[in-house]
């Protein structure tokens, strides 16, 4: 007959991952022994404490929680000191240890910690949508992006794609090359979502000119002579026109000047249109 091993009730008013985390590290220091960990998540009423005190009575196992309300808190350890069941309040040691520091007091609102999680989350992976579909590598991202910036090359597209995917925005980017064919993709997006950018041809000859110098090659004529650039910048002109989209010089801006005037874009775009 095989012995029942011990137990710990993970109870949480929210999903219970922070006191399973505390839980599972404590475990880990009793190598030879074996427990079972049941964790009963969004418990927010006392009932659900009576119900869970009635289940485990004469059982080898204690409550481990994570519970905000200071009224279940009591409510739990009341009942658990009346069943001789041992609890470990693992939240409100530290919020009372903190609130010593601070005159600000606690919100008292469950599962806030995982909203934290999902906003760094949404970063994430905006910065991976990014990656995934910078310089037109696969237009269909097109379609599910915040936003698509176009432009020529060395117009800041990866810079301001990655710089706006920390602030949760997806932007695909796609270069225009006068020799490379459009993808149909581009014109299925909605104008509003497009942003081309433009640079002024002297300041495009100098970025591109210290760019080659930084890979190492001498300057070649048509990526950095000023009448080559000066017909390629004529060409993205007319594709912005023909997309509708509205155009941001980004000749004597910085990064985040142009990333905080698309912000206010995508804001408005989204109070407009509802898209989040």
């Amino acid at each position: 007959m095989s012995q029942i091993k011990p137990t710990i009730y993970v109870v949480s008013d929210s999903i219970g991952e922070t006191a399973e985390t505390v839980v599972r590290a404590a475990i880990s220091q009793f190598p030879e022994e074996s427990f079972d960990i049941v964790r009963l998540p969004n418990v927010r009423e006392f009932s659900q404490i009576d119900l869970l005190i009635s289940e485990i009575e004469n059982q080898s196992a204690i409550i481990a929680h994570t519970l905000i309300s200071p009224e279940l808190r009591t409510y739990l350890s009341v009942r658990c000191q009346q069943n001789h069941i041992v609890t470990v309040d693992i939240m409100g040691p530290i919020m009372s240890a903190v609130g010593t520091i601070t005159s600000c007091p606690p919100s008292l609102e469950p599962g806030l910690v995982h909203r934290l999680d999902s906003e760094y989350f949404k970063k994430v992976n905006s910065i991976e949508f990014a990656v995934k579909y910078d310089d037109g590598k696969n237009p269909i991202g097109f379609l599910h992006a915040d936003i698509v910036l176009v432009g020529v090359s060395r117009t800041s597209k990866t810079p301001l794609s990655m710089y706006l995917g920390n602030k949760k925005i997806k932007v695909a980017n796609l270069p225009l090359e006068p020799e490379v064919p459009l993808p149909p993709e581009i014109f299925q997006v909605p104008p509003y979502k497009i942003i081309g950018l433009t640079v002024s041809k002297e300041k495009l000859s100098s970025i591109r000119s210290e760019r080659l110098k930084t890979i190492g090659l001498e300057p070649e004529a048509n990526y950095s002579n000023v009448e080559s650039i000066e017909k390629e910048l004529e060409y993205a002109h007319n594709i912005m026109h023909r997309l509708h989209c509205r155009v941001i010089d980004v000749t004597n801006k910085a990064i985040e000047e142009t990333a905080s005037e698309i912000i206010a874009i995508v804001q408005k775009n989204r109070e407009k249109y509802g898209e989040d």
